[in-house]
């Protein structure tokens, strides 16, 4: 029999009309050490009959399920794999014909890279290509590892894959991002600056799906860092208040609904079980009558000088004195929670502190992508700073800070630094990103809130 080098699978729910296009790009590889999965995951469309065209061929072979998901289908591909390589190609997209040989030869010759995956084109629903997507060297141009690679078209070991238990199947999205998660964990990973698959984007992507990609992402960092959180205590919630230099005094006794903007901020940060402290900071003592209503002992006040609240005025200063009090061993991570941000939930506080601690970063800010063209003066007029380019690299992402939730570790603090070197982000979905500056933001927000 020969040997089998790698597996490779195909999963369809009602992915019929780009099936055909998928297999094809397999069947027309320059290599020929592959067997091929066809897995008809429940559809009701015509992938069954097309999978049944491709029967005869002995290295292909077909499987049915019922509706049990993408992960539990990769599982399913693991246990019956006879290659010592996995790889999987989404129905939806395509092969370039030199995709096995190139993902399998790196595989081959760097025993221990575990994990190989390349650049890609973007193709839109007919197959026209629109872009170039290229990620930046692993280990030598691009040393933070917070950016998983696409789930499709990543070649990886068998036996890493059995060893780290496979895919999670509760999980309903990023099967990618948890795979990623343990495996840099344990393992090294590569890149190759070479497009070698097409990746269709079109409505139906689990791409586009963004609550659950969010919700997922945030389970699996929890996961992540679950073990290790005793090594980064205390892990200290500061909410920042002030009587002047806001649109209108004590903004923190301003009401959406029947709750003050300081009752929201308190409210969501007790309900976070990972907190040791939850620190209302302030120039005036007034605070203190609403501290009073809650008996949870983590939360206490502690003083801002009022020099501290002017508005050019860093908030290392007022972080700074809190971890004075809380952590003199510096330690521990103090995340900001603001009173103007209250869409901002618990789970994105969560977040900020997972992000920090399973990257092993400095800081993590919740951060927005920017899509829209952004421009700088320059003696010659305008000159765009985002790509305009249909060849972009994940270093070509600009974001945009959304003053919701920050997580430093305190020993920046101590050097005067809120963020540290190594900073890291993680996004938040749009209506989170709300943040009252002004008269009119405070009425939306009212508004808003009787919508929820």
């Amino acid at each position: 029999m020969k040997k089998i080098k790698t597996t490779v699978y195909i999963t369809s729910r009602d992915y019929a009309k780009y099936l055909g296009e998928a297999i094809e790009s397999v069947l027309t590889q320059s290599v020929n050490d592959w067997e091929l999965f066809l897995i008809n995951d429940g559809s009701i469309d015509g992938t069954k009959e097309l999978m049944n065209v491709y029967k005869g061929d002995k290295r292909i072979h077909l499987f049915e399920t019922n509706k049990i998901g993408l992960p539990a289908v990769a599982n399913l591909a693991i246990k019956n794999a006879r290659g010592k390589y996995i790889i999987r190609l989404d129905a939806d997209d395509v092969f370039d014909e030199n995709a096995l040989l190139v993902l399998g030869n790196h595989l081959d010759r760097n025993p221990d890279i575990s994990l190989v995956f390349p650049d890609y084109f973007l193709i839109d629903e007919t197959g026209v290509i629109f872009a170039h997507e290229r990620r930046q060297t692993l280990y030598y141009k691009n040393h933070i590892l917070d950016m998983p690679a696409n789930g499709a078209c990543t070649m990886i070991r068998k036996d890493v894959l059995m060893k780290i238990g496979g895919y999670r199947e509760d999980l309903g999205a990023q099967d990618g991002f948890d795979l990623w998660t343990k495996i840099t964990k344990k393992y090294k990973c590569a890149n190759i600056s070479m497009p070698l698959f097409y990746y269709r984007r079109h409505g139906n992507n689990m791409t586009d799906n963004s609550h659950r990609i969010l919700s997922s992402r945030r389970e699996i960092k929890k996961d992540a860092s679950r073990d290790i959180l005793d090594d980064h205590r205390p892990i200290i919630a500061i909410i920042p208040c002030r009587e002047n230099y806001d649109f209108c005094q004590n903004l923190w006794k301003q009401k959406i609904g029947n709750k003050t903007l300081l009752d929201l901020a308190i409210q969501k940060c007790l309900k976070i079980d990972l907190l040791d402290k939850v620190v209302v900071t302030a120039d005036t003592s007034k605070v203190k009558s609403i501290l009073d209503k809650y008996s949870d002992p983590r939360l206490i006040y502690i003083n801002r000088h009022k020099e501290h609240t002017i508005r050019s005025r860093p908030i290392v200063q007022t972080i700074e004195r809190v971890v004075n009090k809380l952590d003199i061993k510096c330690k521990g991570i103090s995340v900001l929670s603001y009173i103007q941000a209250p869409f901002a939930t618990k789970d994105t506080i969560e977040e900020a502190i997972n992000t920090l601690i399973m990257n092993d970063a400095d800081c993590s800010i919740a951060l927005e992508e920017i899509r829209e063209p952004l421009f700088k003066r320059t003696k010659y007029g305008l000159e765009q700073i985002n790509s305009k380019s249909a060849l972009t690299s994940d270093f070509d992402i600009i974001y945009g800070e959304t003053r919701t939730c920050l997580a430093t570790k305190n020993v920046n603090i101590k050097q005067g630094s809120l963020t540290g070197n190594k900073i890291v982000n993680f996004l938040i979905e749009k209506e989170e990103r709300f943040f009252i500056n002004n008269e009119q933001n405070l009425k939306i927000a009212r508004m808003l809130q009787k919508l929820i």
